[in-house]
């Protein structure tokens, strides 16, 4: 007989990459704009996108300039989150997660149709 273990099911993301990325960006802009946030910390954020417009990159292999770039924003946006009061990023959190309209996608249509013949 097989080993019957309840399997972990994984809840996939709503709407995407792009809308996670949105969602982010609302969010870090929400905790700057929040005066119970340190203002030391929303320095970081700030640094980050600085760093794109500095001249000198910390790699100069072409390619490799443009993911370091990348890493450094990615990084500064995760620490900035992460090191902001708890309480704080999940009052903002909640508040954007409710905002969301709910995918319809599921919804069935039931309708009828109909044969157009082109003359």
């Amino acid at each position: 007989m097989a080993d019957k273990r309840p399997s972990k099911i994984m809840v996939p993301p709503q709407g995407g990459m792009l809308r996670d990325l949105v969602t982010r960006l609302k969010l870090i802009g929400r905790l700057m704009a929040d005066s119970r946030v340190n203002i030391f910390l929303k320095v970081l954020p700030l640094a980050s996108v600085a760093y794109l417009f500095w001249p000198l990159d910390a790699i100069a292999i072409p390619f490799i300039g443009v993911l370091d770039d990348a890493a450094i924003l990615w990084i500064g946006s995760t620490l900035f989150v992460e090191l902001c009061p708890p309480k704080v990023v999940q009052e903002h959190s909640n508040e954007l997660a409710s905002n969301v309209d709910d995918d319809s996608s599921d919804d069935v249509v039931d309708a009828e149709t109909t044969d157009v013949d082109h003359q």
